[in-house]
C-alpha cells in the first residue's frame, strides 16, 4: 500500500532518493510491523563515496550506517541479520566498482542458495562513458555494457542495473518484492553507476510515502491437502525432515502440536535442527550423511517422507542413497513448487506453517502405531548416551578433543544463546551432537558452507538480537579466511564469543582426503623439508595473538578444565572474547559416531597408487545402493 499519489516532486539525486525510499519500506506478518532495510553496511571508494556515501550523510541517520572490513564479510552479516529476523527485515551492503563489487559474489551466492535476503548496492561503472575505460572497468570486447557487476546475476535473486534515474522508481519496486516474497527471496543487486548516483531528478512525492510489504502465508490447495491427508493416513512408517522453512515461518509451534497428535517423529536438516528441542518425545535428531543413527535407520525404513520446508540437498539425502524402501512415497510442504516437487514428491504448495495447521485440523485423531512410537523413542535414548559418551571428559588436565569442546560449551549454555557455524567438521558433529533448546540457538549455514562465514555472521545476529550470547566457532582454516569483523564488533562494542578450534590444519578436507585416496594432500599446516614433503612440526602460526591485535579480549585455554573456565568467562564478557584451544586427536573414548549415512564424492576411476585404488573400491559399493526416485 502506498500513500495517495500527488503531483508534488522532490528534486533529489538518485543516490539520495534510493536512501529516502529504503528509509520507508516495511514488512508485516501476522500483525507484527518490521523495517525492511534495517542498515547499510558500507566500504567506500570512488563508486560510491560521492552517491550513497553523500546520501547517507545527508539523510542524517534515517538509514544506519555499519562500516565494514571486507565486501563478503559485510554480506554474510547481513544474512546472519536476516535468519535471525526469519526474514522479516534486512539489510544493504554498498561497496565501490571493481574488487569491491566483485568481493560480493561469494555472499551473494549464500545468501540465495539458502533463500535469505540481502539488498546489495554494488557501484557501477559510468553509464555515460566519459571515458572508456575507467579506473577499475571491465573491458568485455564483445559487449559494451557488461561490466564486472554481472557476475553478481547468476547468484541474484533479482538483479538489474540503474542506467537512468527515472528507471530507479520500478527497480526499487521489484527489489523490495523479491525480498519480501517468501518462495523469491535471495540477494537482490541494484548496480549503480557513479555518474547515475550523483544525478538529480524530480521524484514524485508518492515514491518516498510509507509502504507496507505483507508476507503471505499461503494456504494449501485443497485437492493437494486432500491428497497429503490420503498419503499420512496410509503410511505405517512416515517420517517428518524439518527444514530451514519451519524456522523461516517460525511453524515450530505448528510442528510441536502435528507431531504430538500424531506421534510421526520429526528429523532434521541443518537448516532445520532445532524445529523441535532435542528433548522432544518425536524429535529423533539430524537427518543425513551428518546425521544421528536413530534418525537415519527410520530414514532408510520410512513409507512416507513428508518434507517440510527443506530444499534436499545431498547431505539430507545422503547422495540419494538413504531413503532406501521400495515404493517409499514423498510429500513435500514448501512454499515454492520448486521445492516442493524434488524426489517426485507429491507436493503442498504453501506456508509451513499453514500447511502443518491444515494437515494436523485434517488428520485429527490420527496416530502412529504405539510400537513404533516406543521403538523410535529407545532409538534416541540409546543415541543421547553415544552423545554423553562423545562429551565425557574423564581427565581435566588433558588436551580436550573437538568433541569435548561441544560438549563443554553444550553443558554451559541456556536456551537464550545462539552457536553459529557453517565449515568444516565441526557442522558434521554439531548436527550430530547438539542439544538445540530453543528455535534459534542452532545457525550452522550449510547450504554454501561457507568458510568465513562465521564471525560476520555473528555480528548480524547479535545487532539482531542485542543482549543474547552468541557464539562464533571456527576451525584454523577458517579463521585464517575471514577474521576482518572483529575489528567492526570492536567498533561497535558487540560482544560475540569466538572459539577457535586449532589443529593445524584443514583437518575436515585432510580427512575427507584420506577417505578418497588423496592421502591427505595439501591439508596441513606443517613445514616443508626440501623434497616439498610435509614434516610433522607446526608452522609457528598463534591466531590467538592475531585475534587479540584485531582488539579482542583472549583466553587461552590448553586442558579440559581451562576451557569450561574460559568459556564461562566468556560468557560473562561484555566486550568481544576469544576462546583459543589446541585439540587433540579423538580417542575411543571421546570420539565423535562417525558418518551415519554415504556422501558422494567421487573417487578417481583409474589410479596407480593403493590408497586410491581401495578408495574407488569402496566407492562402487556405496554408489550401488544410489537411486532415483520417480
Amino acid at each position: 500500500m502506498s500513500s495517495t499519489p500527488t503531483s508534488a516532486t522532490r528534486r533529489l539525486t538518485t543516490a539520495q532518493a534510493l536512501v529516502a525510499f529504503l528509509a520507508r519500506q516495511y514488512t508485516v506478518r501476522d500483525g507484527e510491523r518490521h523495517r525492511l532495510i534495517d542498515a547499510v553496511w558500507g566500504i567506500f571508494g570512488h563508486g560510491n563515496v560521492a552517491g550513497l556515501g553523500q546520501a547517507l550523510v545527508e539523510a542524517d541517520g534515517a538509514l544506519r550506517y555499519v562500516q565494514g572490513r571486507s565486501e563478503q564479510a559485510m554480506v554474510h552479516a547481513a544474512v546472519g541479520y536476516a535468519r535471525q529476523c526469519d526474514r522479516l527485515s534486512a539489510q544493504a551492503v554498498t561497496t565501490s566498482i571493481g574488487p569491491g563489487a566483485t568481493n560480493l559474489v561469494t555472499g551473494a551466492a549464500l545468501a540465495t542458495v539458502n533463500r535469505l535476503p540481502v539488498l546489495l548496492l554494488p557501484g557501477d561503472t559510468f553509464a555515460t562513458r566519459p571515458a572508456d575505460p575507467v579506473l577499475q572497468q571491465l573491458e568485455a570486447r564483445t559487449a559494451g555494457d557488461v561490466s564486472v557487476n554481472d557476475a553478481l546475476r547468476p547468484v541474484s535473486a533479482y538483479f538489474d542495473r540503474i542506467t537512468r534515474p527515472e528507471a530507479l522508481v520500478p527497480a526499487a519496486l521489484a527489489a523490495m518484492r523479491v525480498l519480501t516474497d517468501p518462495a523469491e527471496t535471495g540477494a537482490v543487486t541494484l548496480a549503480l553507476p557513479q555518474d547515475v548516483q550523483a544525478e538529480a531528478y524530480d521524484w514524485p512525492e508518492e515514491f518516498f510515502g510509507e509502504r507496507v510489504w505483507r508476507i503471505r502465508r499461503q494456504a494449501p490447495d485443497p485437492a493437494e491437502l486432500a491428497d497429503a491427508v490420503r498419503l499420512v493416513r496410509e503410511a505405517e512408517r512416515p517420517l517428518l525432515v524439518a527444514g530451514g522453512g519451519v524456522h523461516h515461518s517460525r511453524a515450530e509451534e505448528a510442528l510441536d502440536a502435528f507431531a504430538g497428535a500424531s506421534g510421526i517423529p520429526v528429523a532434521s536438516t541443518q537448516a532445520g535442527k532445532g524445529s523441535l528441542p532435542y528433548d522432544h518425545p518425536c524429535d529423533v535428531g539430524a537427518v543425513g550423511h551428518t546425521g544421528t543413527a536413530p534418525a537415519n535407520a527410520l530414514a532408510r525404513e520410512a513409507d512416507l517422507v513428508i518434507g517440510v520446508g527443506t530444499r534436499w540437498s545431498d547431505f539430507s539425502t545422503a547422495s540419494s542413497t538413504l531413503f532406501a524402501r521400495p515404493g517409499v512415497r514423498f510429500l513435500n510442504l514448501n512454499v515454492t513448487g520448486f521445492d516442493a516437487h524434488k524426489l517426485a514428491a507429491h507436493p503442498l504448495v504453501a506456508d509451513a506453517r499453514t500447511a502443518l495447521e491444515a494437515l494436523a485440523d485434517a488428520l485429527a485423531g490420527h496416530r502412529v502405531e504405539a510400537a513404533y512410537a516406543a521403538d523410535y523413542r529407545a532409538a534416541k535414548e540409546r543415541w543421547e548416551e553415544r552423545v554423553t559418551a562423545a562429551f565425557a571428559a574423564p581427565d581435566d588436565t588433558a588436551r580436550p578433543t573437538q568433541g569435548q569442546v561441544v560438549g563443554a560449551l553444550d553443558a554451559l549454555v541456556t536456551a537464550d544463546d545462539i552457536v553459529i557455524n557453517a565449515a568444516g567438521s565441526l557442522p558434521g558433529d554439531l548436527h550430530k551432537l547438539w542439544r538445540a533448546r530453543s528455535r534459534d540457538q542452532y545457525h550452522v549455514e550449510y547450504g554454501y558452507s561457507c568458510m568465513g562465514y562465521e564471525i560476520p555472521a555473528a555480528i548480524g545476529v547479535l545487532t539482531a538480537a542485542p543482549g543474547r550470547p552468541v557464539w562464533a566457532l571456527v576451525g584454523d582454516g577458517t579463521y585464517l579466511m575471514n577474521p576482518t569483523e572483529i575489528v567492526t564488533a570492536v567498533q561497535e562494542r558487540l560482544p560475540f564469543k569466538l572459539v577457535i578450534l586449532q589443529n593445524h590444519g584443514y583437518a575436515s578436507i585432510g580427512g575427507l582426503s584420506a577417505s578418497v585416496g588423496a592421502e591427505g594432500y595439501g591439508t596441513a599446516y606443517r613445514f616443508r623439508d626440501a623434497a616439498g614433503a610435509y614434516t610433522g612440526e607446526p608452522l609457528p602460526v598463534d591466531l590467538a595473538a592475531n585475534a587479540a591485535a584485531l582488539g579482542m579480549r583472549v583466553l587461552r585455554a590448553k586442558t579440559v578444565g581451562d576451557l569450561r573456565e574460559a568459556l564461562a568467562a566468556a560468557r560473562a564478557a561484555d566486550a568481544p572474547t576469544c576462546v583459543y584451544v589446541e585439540t587433540e586427536t579423538p580417542d575411543t573414548v571421546s570420539a565423535v559416531p562417525p558418518a551415519q549415512a554415504w556422501w558422494d564424492v567421487p573417487v578417481a576411476e583409474t589410479a596407480s597408487r593403493r590408497a586410491a585404488l581401495l578408495a574407488r573400491e569402496a566407492y562402487d559399493r556405496e554408489r550401488a545402493a544410489r537411486r532415483r526416485h520417480l
